[in-house]
């Protein structure tokens, strides 16, 4: 294939905005926020887990103590009735002795009772303290999240800003250039990355690779408008006073 030196030079170009292109792509895909937001996903949900394993702790605690505190009541209730009875007086012995039995009975039960009821509402301070530090702990991983997605969101909209500037570009640059040079020039970069390379003191600035003597006699014979490509990267050699041949 041959093409205008001219255009070839413009391939230098087009390779230049496409290299900044697929950079941007690159820093988008690999921006050090979208690392930091998938590990805190994993902390958050983590930490959320802690939270309900808290909240469901008090809830069971607070029904807990509330079956204690209405036992409590309703021995509390019998024991009154009981002492009302043996206060009012006129009981045959035997009921009055099963009265008293019941009555140190009861005593007993609402000591445990309490006893119980006290031991709960210890374990119900402890579990709100624990449920209170999880929120603070939650809404901490929640705000360091919502700061790194703030942080990415403004990354992103400075990288798609780039790209939308370099885009009509690249339109401008390719839509100047002859079909076939185009295409070929497509097909390279789609093959190895790179489009288009200078070549620079007889090294491939594409794959960095220095040709070997052979190559560069045959460049050297080459007439001007003669397409050439790397044998190792296959990309266009745009060739310039810099070429070293």
């Amino acid at each position: 294939m041959n093409a205008d030196p001219a255009d070839q030079l413009r391939l230098l170009d087009l390779q230049a905005v496409d290299t900044a292109l697929a950079q941007l792509t690159h820093k988008r895909r690999t921006l050090p926020e979208l690392a930091e937001l998938t590990a805190r996903a994993t902390t958050a949900a983590e930490a959320t887990n802690r939270l309900i394993d808290a909240q469901t702790l008090v809830a069971d605690i607070e029904l807990e103590q509330r079956r204690l505190e209405n036992d409590v009541d309703t021995v509390r209730t019998r024991a009154a009735k009981d002492e009302s009875r043996l206060q009012a007086g006129g009981l045959p012995a035997r009921e009055l002795e099963g009265l008293q039995h019941e009555i140190v009975s009861l005593a007993r039960r609402q000591s445990s009772l309490e006893d119980d009821l006290l031991e709960v509402m210890e374990r119900g301070e402890q579990a709100e303290s624990d449920l209170a530090a999880a929120r603070t702990h939650e809404e901490s991983v929640r705000s360091e999240i919502s700061e790194l997605e703030t942080r990415r969101d403004a990354s992103f909209a400075e990288i798609d800003n780039t790209v939308g500037q370099r885009e009509p570009q690249r339109a401008a640059i390719a839509t100047a250039l002859p079909g076939d040079l185009l295409a070929l020039y497509e097909k390279s970069r789609a093959a190895g990355g790179h489009g288009a390379a200078m070549l620079r003191q007889r090294r491939c600035e594409g794959c960095r690779i220095e040709l070997s003597g052979s190559e560069v006699s045959a460049l050297r014979s080459a007439a001007p408008d003669a397409v050439v490509r790397c044998e190792n990267c296959r990309a266009i050699l745009v060739r310039t006073t810099e070429s070293g041949l």
